[in-house]
């Protein structure tokens, strides 16, 4: 029989039929080269150097990581890489220059052309180590025509099974990129059929395990002027006139200010005379009236009172002047008269009461005509900030977040913490101490930074919302995009990216300032320095910090490798309670991911904080991502990550695939220990980053879709986790990934808490089997969000309601949390000395309605309690009685009223 019979009887018997090849190669030619915009290393192959493939559909397998994001032309580019194999051992060498006209290179290496190690960056190929350019195997400087443009690279043999590798693991790629990019915009074709169903979820009692208790938390960083003009509650923007072209290009120091004459009048700033060295600017008033309109105006609200301050210094003699508060109608809604008399500088005060609500009102200050009058620190505060705290938060910003019963907070970034430089790395101590001697910073997303809200606040904060502080700290080495010149910047590489790190003649005091900030926090306010200055800022109490957070989404560069480990080895050292928190780059995988773990494991550091943006579709085909992790090594928290949606908006569909992702990191809650959505705030019309938690404008406050998922985990949390599992028979294994389950128990409130989340378009009947585990299904605290995937103006909805037949339903595209309160079993047999235990356990029946209690009482075991009580002796044997928590009360109240005159009775 011929060969194509014999394959199509095959075929149509259903035998699978291997594929038949040609002889293959031992061995081809692969070509690696970049293009001229310098977008990263490409790699193609062929049989005979004349014809050739695309590998990964020309994808990069490597991008420069050098220099800021941006339109420079070394901002993540990458000209004339060479790709060599080391005749040696194998690995693969990569170098490239960074800029087209700069000698700067850079340098990783592989040993299999797919994970790399964290890039280096050298002045010169001259400057690079020796064992960065070892002997290659043979390679050629060539040009080809790949597709349809030349481009310049070098070539080589390489064998014909690595080409085969790098393929499948390019076709893998695609595969899960596709997975990763489905939506539920498709959901109405992909789900056409789908019907609504029965499904079930087991609760397994005797499969429970500890986790954390510190799970849900918030990070907070001044992005999206998250702290000025947001959370700190100063109304006046540019207080100290410290604002300049470092923050933003056009800015100088009078911005925000104007005066108010009608003139076109530049307001005077000078530095001959300043109130503090780090605060040098100050306003100059020639009996010209000055306004400030706030952060897009200041809102006032009527009857509420402001604190006005400002310091001031009168060369001449006593000023008089006047401070009001002028709606944008030109309403003068608040007013009053104070004096500059000093010729030194002075802090001066007023209380201002708007007679009317104002959104946007400016703030004059009118100084007597012909005097001079020098002023700084300008301020305007409302008395009702959050907690009464005076150069305190913003109320409604500040009690919306604590809303969400967060754990811990872990500031003041995040980028913002590790800097645009070396010299812009967040300095602690520059952020404490009286508000006039704090030190200014320009803030890398493009603003300025008061730090009024600053170090001390920021514990204030924690300790107003019960949640553990978890400041951090840069690792020695500044925000790998960094762009803007240090001290000791000379050339491209001193000047962008870690620029080196800070100089290690300079590591000690940096290090010293590290241990300084755990003292400051827990240090004896009568023993120690750093103790001292909290007492002497208001809080003689520590504030019992128990986690610091070395780096953010670092490069793992020897730079930064050596850094790391001075820190954390001297922290480890002198405090060894504390908990440091490592980094692990940007991304869940690749080489700052890798080698961030590598490193924290090799250190036995505890946790390990971890950071990923990702489609919503990556959540969906990911809820087995912790699963495998290993439980003796360090711990994760996840300290920064969110769904994206094309668009970056914040809806039903992100929030959801949140919280069906949150269901798997709680089921990994023992070695997750903590998380954090990011960002956290962003204020109307200055945002740098979307989506955000939490939008706000001046006067009101709008939580996402996503809050909503935060809070319902933040206020439903537990210490123990209860297995678990979600059957719907013939359901598709892409259907079932849609939905998920989890149970914990929360000791402090005694109550099971069932999870449930359904990204489905279809609703589902919920048989719920609880085991054994004794609740009380007559009155569950049902909640459920839902909607759907578009809508962004959904909150959740809670009811109170019987499922004694266990059945839930969820509803299509919802998010399903049930509260059930944990049942006592009340264990009563009562005796008098006198009676026999029949008599008395009649007696008891008669006291509560013999039949109605009868019926509620079952025989289930043994225990022994003994009570003496005058003549009345209690012995607690084998009559169960199942109650609530609140009606135990009430039945040991009862029992005390019928036996008990004395009323010595305890349950």
């Amino acid at each position: 029989m011929k060969i194509k019979s014999l394959i199509a009887s095959a075929l149509l018997a259903g035998v699978c039929v291997p594929a038949v090849h040609a002889a293959l190669p031992d061995s081809v030619y692969m070509f690696s080269y970049a293009r001229a915009d310098g977008s990263g290393l490409r790699l193609a192959w062929s049989a005979d150097s004349c014809n050739w493939n695309d590998i990964n559909d020309a994808e990069v397998f490597l991008s420069s990581d050098f220099g800021p994001w941006g339109g420079k032309e070394f901002s993540k580019r990458m000209y004339s890489p060479k790709l060599t194999q080391s005749a040696y051992d194998g690995l693969w060498h990569c170098t490239w220059f960074v800029s087209p006209s700069d000698s700067t290179v850079a340098h990783t290496q592989s040993d299999d052309l797919l994970l790399w190690s964290p890039q280096t960056y050298h002045a010169s190929a001259a400057e690079m180590p020796a064992n960065f350019t070892p002997t290659p195997k043979p390679v050629n400087a060539a040009v080809f025509k790949i597709g349809n443009s030349i481009q310049k690279g070098y070539v080589q043999k390489v064998p014909y099974q690595l080409i085969v590798r790098l393929n499948r693991y390019a076709d893998h790629r695609r595969y899960r990129k596709g997975l990763n990019a489905e939506t539920m915009a498709q959901d109405s074709y992909k789900y056409a059929s789908l019907k609504p169903f029965k499904a079930g979820l087991k609760v397994f009692p005797d499969s429970a395990k500890g986790i954390s208790d510190k799970l849900i938390g918030i990070f907070f960083e001044d992005i999206n002027y998250g702290a000025d003009g947001g959370l700190y509650a100063e109304l006046v923007q540019n207080r100290d006139f410290e604002y300049n072209q470092a923050d933003r290009k056009n800015w100088t120091h009078s911005y925000a200010w104007t005066v108010s004459d009608g003139s076109d009048g530049v307001l005077e700033i000078d530095t001959v005379m300043p109130l503090h060295a780090n605060n040098r600017h100050y306003a100059v008033l020639r009996g010209n009236a000055v306004k400030n309109n706030g952060y897009d105006g200041i809102p006032v609200k009527k009857g509420a009172k402001y604190r006005f301050s400002l310091y001031g210094r009168a060369p001449e003699g006593n000023v008089q002047l006047e401070v009001s508060l002028v709606g944008g109608n030109g309403l003068v809604v608040a007013s009053e008269k104070i004096k500059v008399s000093s010729k030194n500088w002075k802090k001066v005060t007023a209380t201002l009461m708007p007679s009317a609500d104002a959104d946007s009102a400016e703030l004059f200050i009118t100084p007597a005509a012909g005097r001079t009058l020098h002023v700084d620190m300008v301020s305007l505060f409302p008395h009702a900030t959050f907690k009464g705290r005076e150069n305190g938060l913003r109320a409604d910003l500040a009690e919306i977040l604590a809303g969400l019963k967060p754990k811990f907070v872990r500031f003041p970034g995040g980028c913002v913490a590790h800097g645009n430089g070396v010299d812009n790395i967040y300095d602690w101590k520059g952020s404490i101490g009286e508000l006039y001697e704090r030190k200014p910073l320009s803030n890398l997303w493009g603003y300025h930074q008061t730090r009024g809200l600053g170090y001390h606040e920021y514990f204030l904060f924690c300790e107003d919302l019960g949640a553990e502080p978890l400041p951090v700290l840069a690792a020695g080495v500044p925000c790998q995009n960094s762009s803007v010149p240090s001290a000791h910047s000379h050339n491209l590489v001193t000047t962008n990216g870690q620029q080196c790190g800070v100089p290690m003649e300079q590591m000690p005091q940096y290090i010293q300032d590290v241990l300084d900030l755990i003292e400051y926090a827990n240090g004896d306010a009568r023993t120690s320095r750093w103790g001292r200055v909290r007492a002497k800022a208001g809080h003689p109490e520590p504030f019992n910090m128990k986690y610091i957070g070395i780096g953010n989404e670092d490069l793992i560069s020897p730079a930064f490798v050596e850094r790391f480990t001075m820190i954390c080895n001297a922290v480890s050292e002198k405090y060894p309670d504390i908990k440091i928190v490592g980094t692990s780059g940007p991304f869940y995988e690749g080489s700052d991911y890798t080698y961030g773990w590598q490193l924290a494991d090799s250190m036995h550091i505890p946790l390990v904080d971890e950071h990923y943006y990702v489609a919503p579709g990556w959540m969906v085909n990911n809820q087995d991502f912790y699963d495998n992790y290993d439980r003796d090594k360090p711990h994760v928290y996840l300290g920064e990550y969110a769904a994206h949606l094309p668009g970056r908006q914040s809806n039903v569909e992100t929030a959801l695939t949140e919280a069906l992702y949150l269901l798997s990191v709680e089921r990994n809650a023992d070695v997750v220990e903590m998380t954090s959505y990011a960002p956290l705030l962003a204020k109307e019309g200055h945002t740098q980053w979307r989506p955000d938690l939490i939008y706000f404008n001046n006067t009101k406050v709008k939580p996402t879709v996503d809050y909503y998922v935060q809070k319902l985990f933040g206020n439903n949390s537990g210490e123990v986790y209860i297995a678990s599992k979600l059957s719907a028979g013939n359901l598709p294994a892409t259907a079932m990934k849609r939905q998920g389950a989890s149970v914990v128990f929360n000791k402090e409130t005694d109550t099971y808490i069932v999870k449930i989340a359904n990204l489905l378009p279809v609703a589902t009947s919920l048989a719920l089997d609880l085991g054994n585990i004794p609740v009380n299904l007559s009155e569950a605290e049902v909640t459920v969000l839902s909607g759907n995937p578009s809508d962004t103006g959904v909150s959740p909805q809670t009811k109170v309601v019987g499922i004694a037949d266990g059945n839930v339903e969820l509803l299509p595209y919802s998010f399903t949390v049930i509260r059930l309160k944990k049942l006592y079993y009340v264990c009563l047999t009562v005796r008098r000395a006198s009676e026999s235990s029949t008599t008395a356990r009649a007696s008891f029946f008669e006291s509560f309605g013999a039949v109605a209690f009868a019926e509620r009482v079952k025989p289930v075991r043994q225990c022994y309690h003994e009570i003496a009580c005058q003549r009345v002796i209690f012995y607690i044997v084998d009559i169960v009685c199942r109650y609530c928590a609140t009606d135990i009360a009430a039945l040991v109240k009862q029992v005390e009223n019928f036996y008990c005159q004395s009323k010595r009775f305890r349950f």
